[in-house]
């Protein structure tokens, strides 16, 4: 159905818009995060790197338009296309004044052939101006906006410290649905806790939720963490390999078939990651779930209700 996969890829569906790759160029914009200049908290949500998300982003230090021109510079090397999203990953990208929202954004989109913009934020940094002002954006360019909701079980959100209510988080998708903004819902798969019934019910809720998207994680425990002390305190279970192919594909199965695959797994920096060890080989997950999907002969949506 999605050319040689059995799930709905970002890939495939660029490509049917754009007619050719797009490429995301994750850059810094600078800002920061509530839950760490002292709104909410100061050391962030529990699994959080002193980097917010933006590991692999080029430094903050530098101009909106210099970063594109070096991520561009670096992927070029690896994909040949003329089409780019200015990816904002790090921090809270919308925890700002509209105005510093507006410069920025703005500055990204009239770099050479950035096509789109990719805005990563918290349901509780979306204000009605910072809606009107995406709203604005998604007139004039191809927009998404990414919201972290991770779980829908209370006990995990209080431990990870992610500083929102569920409330706030439908209030704000249900605002962004109503701009036909594209959505795209974050979830990490073995939060503390969490089995796999739980993970599977926050599969089914974002299912129900009709998004453009979804992006789902693999936890990782990286070093100067607060999750990284309380690893090491509790030794909570962390999946292997084969559990989480296991749990991707049956979560792929739940899935409705028009929601755009984002991601299915993740790599931390090899320096500072503690554990799961094995997602350093992003190929081979994302192959033998490929491989799984294919000896169930199944695919995405297959169980997802009507």
């Amino acid at each position: 159905m999605w050319n040689d996969k059995n799930y709905h890829t970002l890939d495939y569906e660029m490509k049917g818009f754009f007619g050719e790759k797009a490429i995301k160029l994750s850059i810094d914009g600078g800002f920061t995060c509530p839950n760490r200049d002292g709104t909410i908290g100061v050391r962030g949500c529990i699994f959080c790197s002193e980097r917010g998300s933006g590991d692999f982003n080029s430094e903050s230090c530098k101009s909106i338009s210099e970063q594109i021109s070096e991520q561009r510079e670096i992927m070029s090397r690896k994909w040949k296309s003329s089409t780019y999203i200015a990816y904002f990953q790090s921090y809270t990208n919308t925890y700002d004044t509209v105005e510093n929202l507006r410069k920025k954004f703005n500055e990204a989109l009239i770099c050479e052939n950035i096509k789109g913009i990719a805005i990563a934020t918290r349901p509780d940094c979306i204000s009605e101006e910072v809606l009107e002002l995406l709203a604005e954006l998604n007139e004039k360019t191809f927009l998404w906006v990414e919201l972290g909701l991770q779980t829908i079980n209370n006990s995990t959100v209080n431990l990870i410290r992610r500083g929102y209510s569920h409330d706030v988080f439908e209030k704000t998708a249900k605002m962004l649905k109503t701009k036909n903004i594209r959505t795209v819902i974050h979830l990490i798969m073995g939060l503390p806790g969490e089995d796999r019934e739980q993970m599977l019910k926050n599969i089914s809720y974002v299912s129900a939720l009709r998004p453009w998207g979804v992006k789902i994680h693999m936890l990782h425990i990286l070093q100067n963490t607060d999750l990284a002390k309380f690893y090491l305190n509790t030794h909570f279970n962390v999946m292997s390999h084969d559990e989480y192919v296991e749990l991707i594909c049956d979560s792929l199965e739940l899935l409705n078939e028009d929601i755009v695959i984002h991601r299915l797994t993740g790599d931390g920096r090899k320096s500072d990651l503690i554990e799961p060890r094995w997602t350093l080989n992003k190929l081979k997950v994302l192959s033998d779930i490929d491989k799984e999907l294919k000896k169930r002969n199944s695919r995405q949506g297959k169980y997802a209700p009507l």
